[in-house]
């Protein structure tokens, strides 16, 4: 039986008025997202139209998902919400802080002790809130939340990107911060400017070495990674209704990759088959009773042209399977392709790891599709040359195969089973290597590919790819190997071919598992301590911060002008960092030391203007707060694309940062940075980025009349005695201001429980 039936109940009653009402008020046929979106409306049935791209909108969502990394931040500012409990259905999972390193036993028994004292925090928290908690072990955020709390038309928020994993079944479920999550469990509305819509209609059928993998990476290279933006992508047509469930939560989980708010398919038979699989045959039952309110209006996929901003056409049948990389996930290479790319571009032939598995690639679909091939290397005598690593997704998952002997497959062709957990997907895993800094391959069934991401070595060339072409790379350990056309030498000498892959969409003997990892909250949380020792070093209760001063901003320092891209990674690192997400002093050591500095080309080097002497960017933003003195940050375009990790924000505010000025923004990261009361800029003209010089001082003008729609100035004193003044654009609604005037969101909701 599911969790949280009665809620979905509650969803599923209202539904046929809720999208009526949309309709009267559109005065059209509505696309799934428009469904799902309408029927969560914060005000109840929907009144008038809103303009996509433009209107803010407040909603209602039924449920919110945190993992560890995340959940630690969010739940310090829920604490000081004052609400005795959360207000909807709401989990965490302990995800990200296991370190891969030797493999899952010996992993999951040293983060336990290493972590002890967030996992406490964490699981007391949960017991005194209301949250459901998943211990150390039980999988990944995603990969859990598939198999027991997405549902079919529902609506999730979850404190990371990748948090659109569920819309394989249906579910609008959108990565946001931790603030926005603070607000929902605290029963406030969540605020999203309403979505632009993207169709993707997907026609024929998956074959052969293609996988739903490739369909993302595909879609990715015609999009880029800011393609999305803004947007929803819709999914339909007979090939979307071909996928396994599992299928079409990697491809919604990859969405990420291209900036897409989320990624969506409609409700079908597979979706159905999942459901009951996985013991919510209840939910498939619910789901069945209002199928047509499930999926988008016939008339919408009959002339999708009509009623999406924007609509790409993938046959299946004609899809090839891709290799997306290196650095960036939406260079797209098509596999007939990439070994010809790999040569001239002269990236590293030898293929050093392959890695399997994450959130995005981790179903009992992709692995007995990757064991199949590993299987071909033990019967054809073929020796794996590259190292080979597995991260089953879920404990679920995990015994399941392992019961099923694919485990042991993976065992006799070399090998590694890893935790059930992030690792080496964030840059927790500790890596076999001579040489820490060698340009070197690796190719992962993640979704994410940044430099540094994996092992923190800019010198990684990292690609991604379906988990059954990895496998395939990993037996080669050569890039230029393509399984489809290429043979191998085996043992004997002889020259051997990979068959395609076998796989097997769901267990034939059903899922099993002996202790899933979950941990109900306390019937009664109000006699729950929560404890935080002042001394520790990785987690500290948070101060609120000041509120804006009530006039404009001058003479303000230049901390850094970020060259190229600039990813949340490279504002706020993963990997040996994520030990400190609870305690914001501590991570803000790690600010921006990722982002390269546009004067002298170097990471982690800029000038204090105090001393006139260079140094880490943390050190000598922590001297001019000592000083008094407000900095700006310059970016380029996308600025915090990738994770939502909201400690991207937070420590600039935390350290005396006042106003981030970039050509554009992620739209989480943009979010993040309002809600904790920074000021998020844009130049209305690109160029203005070329007349930002390193000494400058810069003032911001026109906060005393700040108003939505109403652009600032950036006046810039250069070290010559000249200026130059230019208009800046931002995205502030008449909330949003209040919350740059209160010092942030959470100081809002503070008074509000106190009144």
């Amino acid at each position: 039986m599911a969790f949280d039936l009665d809620m979905i109940k509650n969803v599923y009653d209202r539904y046929s008025t809720r999208v009526a009402a949309a309709r009267k008020a559109t005065g059209k046929h509505l696309t799934l997202t428009e469904k799902i979106l309408y029927a969560h409306l914060s005000e109840g049935d929907a009144k008038t139209a809103y303009g996509r791209g433009v209107d803010y909108v407040d909603f209602a969502p039924d449920r919110v998902a945190m993992q560890d990394a995340t959940a630690q931040m969010a739940l310090l500012q829920f604490m000081q919400a004052g609400r005795p409990k959360v207000a909807v259905p709401s989990t965490v999972h302990c995800d990200h802080l296991i370190q891969a390193k030797i493999g899952a036993t010996e992993d999951l028994s040293t983060a336990k002790d290493v972590n002890k004292e967030v996992y406490d925090f964490l699981a007391s928290v949960s017991d005194k809130y209301g949250l459901g908690f998943w211990k150390p072990g039980a999988g990944i955020i995603h990969q859990v939340v598939l198999e027991n709390y997405a549902f079919p038309g529902g609506m999730m928020i979850g404190t990371d990107s990748h948090t659109p994993n569920a819309g394989g079944l249906g579910m609008i479920a959108i990565g946001v911060g931790g603030a926005d999550a603070c607000d929902v469990m605290a029963g406030l509305p969540w605020e999203l400017k309403f979505p632009k819509l993207i169709g993707v209609k997907l026609t024929g059928k998956l074959s052969g070495w293609t996988s739903a993998k490739d369909v993302i990476l595909k879609v990715a290279g015609i999009l880029t990674v800011k393609g999305g933006t803004g947007a929803i992508v819709e999914y339909f047509g007979e090939g979307a209704r071909s996928l396994s469930a599992t299928g079409k939560g990697t491809i919604c989980n990859m969405g990420a990759e291209i900036g897409a708010t989320t990624s969506i398919f409609g409700y079908d038979e597979k979706a159905a088959t999942y459901l009951r699989g996985t013991k919510r045959a209840d939910i498939a039952d619910l789901a069945d009773a209002v199928a047509e309110h499930l999926t988008g209006d016939p008339e919408v996929y009959a002339n999708p042209g009509e009623y999406f901003d924007q609509v790409i056409e993938i046959n299946l049948s004609e899809l090839e399977p891709h290799v997306n990389g290196p650095f960036t996930p939406d260079l797209a290479w098509p596999i007939s392709k990439f070994a010809t790319a790999v040569k001239e571009n002269g990236w590293p032939v030898k293929l050093e790891v392959g890695l399997i598995g994450s959130c995005t690639n981790s179903s009992y679909e992709d692995i007995t599709r990757s064991a199949s091939i590993a299987k071909q290397a033990i019967d054809k005598h073929l020796k794996t040359k590259a190292e080979f690593t597995i991260t089953p997704g879920s404990e679920l998952v995990r015994y399941t195969v392992d019961r099923d002997g694919y485990l042991d497959t993976f065992a006799a062709m070399g090998g590694v089973v890893l935790a059930n957990a992030c690792g080496p997907c964030i840059g927790q895993w500790a890596r076999h290597t001579d040489d820490p800094t060698r340009k070197n391959s690796i190719i992962t069934s993640f979704n994410r590919n940044f430099a540094k991401r994996q092992d923190g070595n800019p010198n990684t060339h990292a690609f991604v790819a379906s988990p059954e072409i990895v496998t395939a790379f990993a037996i080669a350990g050569d890039l230029t190997f393509n399984p489809l056309t290429d043979t191998l030498t085996n043992d004997k000498g002889e020259q051997v071919k990979l068959d395609e892959p076998l796989g097997i969409e769901m267990p034939v003997k059903g899922y099993a598992v002996e202790d899933a990892g979950y941990q109900a909250p306390a019937e009664d949380g109000s006699k729950v301590e929560v404890k935080v020792d002042p001394k520790s070093s990785r987690l500290q209760l948070l101060d609120p911060f000041s509120a804006w001063e009530g006039t404009d901003i001058f003479g303000l320092k230049l901390l850094i002008k970020a060259k190229g891209k600039c990813t949340t990674d490279h504002i706020s690192m993963a990997g040996p960092w994520l030990k400190f997400r609870g305690h914001l002093d501590n991570i803000s050591n790690n600010m921006l030391i990722g982002a390269i500095n546009y004067f002298n080309n170097t990471a982690d080097s800029v000038k204090n203007e105090l001393t006139g002497e260079y140094g880490p960017v943390p050190a000598t933003q922590r001297d001019y707060k000592a000083h008094g003195i407000g900095t700006v940050v310059v970016g380029d375009e996308n600025y915090g694309e990738g994770s939502s990790r909201e400690h991207a924000a937070m420590e600039p505010r935390h350290l005396g940062v006042r106003a981030i000025l970039v050509k554009s923004f992620a739209r989480i990261h943009e979010t993040n940075l309002k809600k904790q009361g920074m000021l998020g800029i844009t130049f209305v003209d690109a160029s203005d980025y070329d007349k930002i010089q390193e000494d400058d001082t810069v003032d911001i003008i026109g906060l005393t009349t700040f108003a939505p729609g109403k652009q600032l100035s950036v006046v810039l004193h250069h070290k010559d005695g000249s200026t130059d003044s230019f208009p800046v654009n931002h995205t502030y609604n008449a909330q949003q201001i209040e919350w740059f005037k209160a010092g942030g969101a959470l100081n809002i909701i503070r008074r509000q429980m106190a009144s």
